[in-house]
């Protein structure tokens, strides 16, 4: 959940390069290949690229909340792809408000488009691969937040109070409830909100460093008299986001047929609740599920006798396995990352995304305190480090497993290879030591058997004929507790 505070080799074409996770239908025509991720409950699909290969996304969330008209996006810069890319990370998830884009009906921002253009730009140069998020928090600027336009905000003239010190609690304010209500059933607002996705799609839809779309940030919607909030959250997202997704995906078509759309639940999913989104029917569906504890949103720390994140691993896998689409998980990070058991936080979340997802973005890519993930001077804080990990941005094969050991830093990947020559890519994390790569399998070999000290750097691995392929990475000196 994203309050408006306090959470504060370059590609140059469509053509994926090594380690580019470009999607998009393969030249000949035929349907991408989806292979299986390790340990999937009933076997999600992964993400993939026009070459068949599995990606894994790993990056942060990038906003500017505070500024907006003239000066939007203002505080994101270059620094931010350079670092996130300095730090081996290879996805953004960028958020933009519809309130920037038109702050009036039908009259759109031509600065704020060309203020998106330039972080993409950005991205692409640092080859970091970005979704385009619609964001909202509380709706929008109407109650004091971001998203959703004032304009397109109709409350009936239902009552709003506002919770300084608890904002989720503004979701429950009727007259935030019943904007949402006219947001999912008004003809006009459905047909303005297309009309803006279809507007992104064709500005943005052909960019490089374009990877997909996130609908919407967030969705909430209001809850009818005697109803529980899972069962509301249930009815919200069968009978008015799943119709608003699919609304959505047929505009972006019209403008836009390779990249993937991304679909949030409810934030609800959070308290271990399995969505009830139905089917989108497009072949680049990923659902994108936020991971937030109400405890440690408030300040509490990690309980891993509590287990809230296997609760939470069951009910987010169950739309995917049922929908055979792939997981992103799009938000995820907490307010303090200084506590005692947050190092086992950290470790058990990444573990737990491996299992069944294709990456994550964390929440955010910033320089300060609170939910940022760098002090100002650029040093990653207390615990953010544990983000930082070998893995495979693009595996040209089947993975069979693919494990990260923090105590050890020793990454291992098994895969199975496709029958004609593939290239994965292996991504290192800067470290002090450096690395060591081994390789075994018939076909299988390496670029690189080491990787000195210093700056991230990325290892092709090649295999082919369908070899079993076991790749493992280890700091190339001492093995030693991190």
């Amino acid at each position: 959940m994203a309050p408006a505070s306090p959470r504060d080799g370059t590609v140059s074409d469509k053509t994926p390069r090594d380690g580019s996770p470009r999607t998009g239908t393969p030249k000949d025509g035929t349907p991408e290949s989806r292979t299986t991720g390790p340990g999937a409950p009933g076997g999600i699909p992964r993400l993939t690229d026009d070459r068949g290969r599995a990606l894994t996304l790993r990056g942060w969330n990038v906003e500017d909340k505070t500024h907006h008209g003239p000066d939007a996006l203002s505080a994101i810069t270059e620094r931010h792809f350079a670092d996130l890319r300095a730090h081996g990370f290879n996805f953004a998830r960028l958020l933009i408000f519809w309130d920037d884009l038109e702050p009036r009906r039908g009259q759109y921002s031509e600065a704020y488009l060309r203020k998106i253009r330039r972080i993409l730009d950005w991205a692409r140069a640092h080859r970091v691969h970005v979704v385009i998020d619609a964001h909202q928090d509380v709706f929008g600027p109407a109650f004091g937040h971001r998203g959703i336009p004032a304009w397109a905000t109709r409350t009936d003239g239902l009552p709003f109070t506002s919770h300084p010190g608890d904002w989720f609690a503004e979701y429950f304010e009727p007259a935030v409830q019943r904007a949402f209500t006219h947001l999912y059933e008004d003809a006009d607002l459905r047909r303005a909100q297309a009309r803006m996705w279809r507007l992104l799609a064709d500005r943005f839809g052909g960019h490089p460093a374009v990877l997909g779309y996130d609908l919407i940030n967030e969705p909430m919607g209001e809850l009818r008299q005697g109803e529980d909030l899972a069962t509301a959250a249930r009815r919200i997202e069968a009978t008015q986001l799943t119709p608003m997704y699919r609304r959505l995906a047929a505009a972006i078509r019209a403008e836009d047929r390779t990249n993937w759309l991304f679909v949030e639940p409810t934030p609800i999913v959070g308290e271990g609740v399995p969505t009830g989104l139905g089917r989108v029917a497009d072949e680049r569906v990923v659902y994108a599920p936020h991971f937030y504890n109400t405890a440690m949103e408030a300040g509490a720390d990690y309980d891993p006798a509590a287990g809230w994140i296997e609760a939470y691993e069951k009910a987010v896998t169950a739309y995917p396995r049922a929908q055979s689409v792939p997981v992103v998980v799009g938000e995820w990070g907490p307010l303090n990352s200084g506590l005692p058991n947050m190092r086992r936080f950290h470790d058990d979340a990444l573990a737990s995304f491996t299992r069944y997802s294709s990456g994550w973005a964390a929440y955010v890519w910033c320089y300060g305190g609170g939910y940022c993930a760098l002090d100002r001077e650029g040093r990653l804080r207390t615990n953010k480090e544990r983000t930082v990990t070998p893995y495979a941005p693009a595996v040209a094969g089947t993975v069979r497993s693919d494990t990260y050991a923090p105590d050890t830093g020793t990454y291992r990947l098994a895969y199975r290879s496709t029958p004609l020559p593939g290239a994965t890519v292996v991504s290192l994390p800067p470290s002090p030591t450096g690395w060591r790569i081994t390789v075994a399998g018939r076909t299988a070999g390496a670029g690189a058997e080491h990787v000195p000290a210093g700056r991230a750097r990325q290892v092709t691995v090649w295999a082919f004929g369908g070899a079993e392929v076991r790749v493992t990475v280890r700091p190339d000196g001492p093995t030693v507790c991190r």
